[in-house]
């Protein structure tokens, strides 16, 4: 159990958390969250030992392995899976240690205690972790430093998860996942056997993996029991409770100072005055939980609309060396006040898509037609580091508006959220919300069109998150949205467009059947994988695995016929289910009954819940599949 025992955390003279309470329960998956800037990464660091307490205790019982992410992206020569599979240190010392050890004792202690730690699988568990992150098993065998910095957090990220440490802590672990490595990790962290704490801002996740809130606000923590959506119900309940008590006191508090006002000069009631002037200095103030207000963004709408479509593709090709297109055939159109999320791997050509969407880039073959007076917008977050980190927000909007009287520059600042003297303040000292929040405005400064968002969402809390949600719904134009943040997609999309194989199609379904489709994907992807790191950790001689071989194959035949079951079992569920939604979403299916909706939504949720036993069942047989394989 983890505790933390009325702690105070002070950084750079800024008191962050005071006399801070909670106990956190064993194999509690808690996710922690709270405005930015509150202390959240701090608090973490406080855990781990790097942020140094003022006040209080943190208890852990007695060698618990603390696992985070590393700051610093993994390099050098080292192949990806040998990176994963070094992280668990106890492992790679018996490993080492094994291919020296003569002694008989000492190499029957080593390898019980690999036995115990199911070391022998390990490379089949890395290769599905690194698989699920969206490495294939080619790209898992090549140096790390082949790399750009943001595959190789993922890297990091694979290492940690790896490690299984008795308390995982995790910063924002999705900034560096697309939409398809962010649906395995929610998963994968739904079934974390250990204690994990994850700051995310991300609803879905908080939704899916943990099963506790803990809420960092005004110094103070708070624990609560359940998923996000629980956590917000019981907010708002205690919100409405605390108000309704504040109120309360208020009213007593003036109450009693009416009375002294009234009787203070009376002779008769001076005494009753008094005693109740002393009651009122020991009144301690009425404490509510006070809301702070999120800044809203707002995109103005543009000052014309135009005839659609205001962007047409016809079999238009596009890529970054002749003749080797990226994405081929496009055919494709949007219209004044569309709504598109694009969906698909990183990899597949998205950001390649809305450069050509936008003008970056020009078609390599086929035709792009935009309507006559266009104007795009386009946000992207490497864009965040394009900002001249020391000129202020009114400088950047200066630069836009150079005639403008210094009132009205000030008064646009105002608008995107930096009123005063924070206009004022250089780009380098703001948080990256802040920073976030100057780039979406100066994107969208003209009015324009199209707006263009690649992932807006990375360093946005929950709320800022909501306020653009609501502007995007509120704005007159077209959208496109690349995200890996499921609830921003749900809010906004009304279009999925998915990018694969080297073409863009769209996509009929709901995000429930993309991550099914996913899902179903890296289920073969990381059987195939774990198999064949399976196969590379099994070591001996040719002549002996020869002798082996015939008999490995009797042995796991029974165990074979099983998995096979299970996922026919998969299947068939599956299958049922699409039918049941199918007949859910044809009224005339039911017209005539009318319980059979009723009966049809019954079966559904059983079907729902057998699906996940027989999930569950399905990966529980392959794990033992893979190490009877690797053993």
């Amino acid at each position: 159990m983890l505790v933390l025992d009325n702690i105070s955390v002070r950084v750079a003279g800024r008191l962050l958390i005071e006399n801070a309470a909670v106990r956190v329960p064993p194999r509690g998956r808690v996710g922690l969250v709270g405005r930015n800037g509150v202390g959240k990464s701090t608090l973490v660091g406080a855990i781990v030992g790097d942020v140094a307490l003022e006040a209080g205790d943190i208890q852990l019982p007695a060698r618990t392995r603390i696992g985070c992410l590393a700051q610093e992206a993994p390099d050098g020569p080292q192949s990806l899976i040998e990176v994963v599979l070094a992280a668990d240190a106890e492992r790679a010392a018996l490993m080492a240690e094994a291919a020296t050890a003569s002694e008989p004792e000492r190499i029957s202690d080593i390898q019980t205690r690999l036995t115990d730690i199911d070391a022998h699988a390990a490379p089949a568990r890395a290769a599905a972790i690194l698989a699920g992150l969206g490495f294939s098993h080619a790209q898992q065998s090549r140096p790390c430093a082949e790399f750009s910095g943001g595959w190789r957090m993922r890297v990091a990220l694979a290492a940690t998860l790896f490690a299984r440490p008795d308390l995982l802590l995790l910063d924002e672990p999705t900034n560096y996942l697309d939409f398809e490595g962010t649906l395995w990790l929610k998963e994968h962290l739904s079934r974390y056997p250990h204690t994990m704490i994850i700051i995310s801002h991300d609803r879905d996740l908080l939704d899916v993996a943990v099963d506790h809130i803990l809420h960092l606000d005004q110094g103070r923590l708070a624990l609560y029991r359940g998923n996000y959506a629980a956590f917000e119900r019981q907010r708002r309940e205690r919100l409405v409770l605390d108000q309704k008590l504040a109120a309360k006191e208020e009213a007593r508090r003036k109450h009693m100072q009416a009375f002294v006002d009234r009787f203070r000069a009376t002779a008769s009631k001076a005494r009753q005055a008094q005693s109740r002037l002393k009651l009122l200095a020991r009144l301690e103030p009425a404490v509510a939980n006070v809301t702070q207000e999120v800044r809203e963004f707002v995109f103005a709408a543009p000052a014309r609309a135009l005839s659609p479509p205001i962007i047409a593709l016809d079999e238009a090709d596009v890529g970054y060396v002749s003749g080797q297109p990226v994405l081929r055939n496009l055919s494709l159109s949007i219209g004044n006040d569309d709504r598109i999320a694009l969906l698909g791997a990183n990899g597949n050509g998205k950001s390649t898509l809305v450069k050509l969407i936008s003008g970056r880039m020009a078609a390599t073959g086929g035709r792009v037609t935009r309507a006559a007076g266009l104007k795009i917008a386009y946000f992207a977050q490497h864009q965040l580091d394009e900002l001249d980190p020391d000129a202020s927000v009114y400088a950047h909007l200066r630069r836009l508006m150079p005639a403008s009287p210094q009132a009205m520059v000030r008064a646009r600042a105002g608008a995107l959220g930096f009123s005063g003297e924070s206009a004022d303040t250089p780009v380098a000292k703001l948080s990256g919300g802040e920073k976030a929040r100057l780039l979406l405005g100066l994107a969208t400064f003209d009015a324009p069109h199209l707006i263009i968002l690649d992932e807006p969402t990375n360093h946005l809390d929950i709320d800022s998150r909501a306020a653009l949600v609501e502007a995007i719904n509120a704005f007159a134009g077209a959208v496109i949205i690349v995200s890996h943040d499921r609830h921003l997609v749900e809010a906004c999309a009304e279009r999925l467009w998915l990018v694969a194989d080297a073409a863009v199609t769209p996509f009929d379904g709901d995000l429930d059947d993309y991550r099914r489709l996913v899902l179903d994907a890296r289920r073969k992807s990381d059987s195939g994988a774990a198999r064949a790191a399976g196969a590379t950790a099994i070591v001996g001689s040719p002549a002996k695995r020869r002798r082996g071989a015939a008999g490995k194959r009797a042995e796991l035949a029974p165990l074979r016929g099983r998995v096979a079951a299970a996922e026919a079992e998969v299947a068939r569920i599956t299958s049922r289910l699409a039918q049941i939604d199918a007949a859910l979403a044809n009224p005339a299916a039911y017209a005539g009954d009318a319980f059979r909706g009723t009966a049809l939504a019954i079966e559904r949720s059983a079907a729902v819940a057998n699906l996940a036993q027989a999930e569950e069942q399905w990966l529980a047989l392959m794990g033992e599949y893979e190490r009877a394989s690797a053993s």
